[in-house]
């Protein structure tokens, strides 16, 4: 049904680059939701009257909330989707962000409740009724989860979105949470126990969790986490293959909201390359890398010596001592300066987060060294941090 919609709704559907066609996604699966949800809401109501079941009701309230996070689903699709202004030049794409964090927020305030609306029920149980249309309910509610799972996490997939991906979660939760409940009316219904308060307070427990767990999903990209291995894969098979470009280094990709990057990095080339043709290299490579990876590029190049075969052997000799120190070093920007009474070594050392060794440790290390080396030889390290 969604795709069938998404078909129809959404004007050229396939160039899923478009910022219009992936908030055209986002907003179809975002109504279907709140259609389903209201649907099961209304009928969980009406089973949770007729048996007395505090986690049939837990579960329908449930389902109101999912409604109202559909609701701040598209209104985040929508804000995200908003031009450029003076005030937010790199767009409002991270209002995506903002949405889900909203989302998860009241996911887990409706679990608390309903946490404490279970355990009332665990110190003062209640006998419940069952019958056909409690089982109906339960079991089309299951399926209709499920499917509300699958459609959130293909869609979610690709357009990589994260609200998507979130209501994704939340489905596949709602699936387990109400098989717990369908579990503890079959209990009542076989073996008379009332196990209902506790099944409600499982339901809650897992509210709480997906929130929990859409809360770190949401605050991540806020806070800037590490870009995905397979862009950042992407964007180095891509400059690396051009000719004339010796390394790169230094990327760092800034995210402003799914399909909205910022991305500087610097590139390699021979020093004896004409200086115009370098250029156009360059700008060459920022062109293309915004029109296959639809992302902003800056390129800072970098002239290397390549035939200077003393700098070349010092470089190899500074390497094998950087490894040495730790395998997870690498050096940046190297330059060999010869003076009457000794010869600096110049470069940019990156050096992992998380490692034994203290920065500074490292760079003593490896300044002592460098002065082992025949002749007189000095490093001159300029530390830097990995953004990828």
């Amino acid at each position: 049904m969604v795709g069938i919609l998404i078909r129809i709704l959404v004007n050229d559907y396939n160039n899923i680059r478009d910022d219009k066609v992936r908030r055209g996604y986002g907003v179809v699966c975002g109504w279907v939701s709140i259609l389903l949800n209201i649907v099961l809401c209304c009928f969980k109501v009406f089973a949770g009257i007729l048996s007395g079941s505090i986690a049939i009701t837990t579960d329908a309230v449930n389902n109101l909330t999912d409604a109202g996070s559909s609701l701040v689903n598209i209104i985040g699709f929508k804000l995200a989707g908003r031009k450029p202004d003076p005030e937010h030049p790199f767009g409002h794409g991270r209002f995506e962000y903002v949405a889900g964090l909203v989302i998860s927020i009241l996911i887990i305030v409706c679990g608390v409740e309903l946490g404490k609306s279970s355990v009332t029920r665990i110190i003062e149980p209640l006998d419940i009724y069952t019958s056909r249309t409690v089982f109906a309910v339960l079991i089309a509610s299951i399926v209709v989860k499920m499917y509300m799972f699958l459609y959130d996490r293909k869609y979610g997939e690709k357009t990589d979105s994260p609200i998507l991906k979130a209501a994704a979660v939340d489905s596949f939760t709602d699936v387990i949470a109400t098989t717990a409940v369908l579990i503890s009316v079959v209990i009542y219904e076989f073996t008379g126990r009332v196990t209902d308060g506790w099944c409600g307070l499982i339901v809650a427990v897992i509210i709480i969790y997906s929130g929990v767990s859409s809360v770190k999903d949401t605050i991540d990209p806020l806070l800037g986490s590490k870009p995905d291995p397979k862009y950042v894969g992407l964007i180095e098979k891509y400059v690396l293959a051009q000719r004339g470009v010796l390394g790169m280094h230094d990327l760092i990709i800034h995210n402003y909201g799914p399909g909205r990057s910022m991305i500087s990095l610097h590139v390699e080339v021979s020093d004896q390359d004409n200086i115009v043709e370098a250029h156009d290299l360059i700008d060459n490579i920022e062109r293309k890398l915004r029109e296959v990876l639809n992302c902003e590029c800056v390129i800072h190049m970098d002239p290397i010596s390549t035939d200077d075969s003393v700098a070349g052997r010092m470089r190899d000799f500074t390497r094998i001592i950087v490894t040495n120190v730790d395998p997870g070093l690498k050096i940046n920007d190297f330059r060999m300066v010869q003076g009457v009474t000794h010869t600096n070594l110049i470069f940019d050392l990156v050096i992992p987060h998380g490692l034994e060794l203290s920065d500074d440790e490292i760079v003593d290390r490896i300044k002592s060294k460098v002065r082992e080396l025949p002749g007189s030889h000095f490093a001159v390290i300029n530390v830097e941090k990995p953004y990828t």
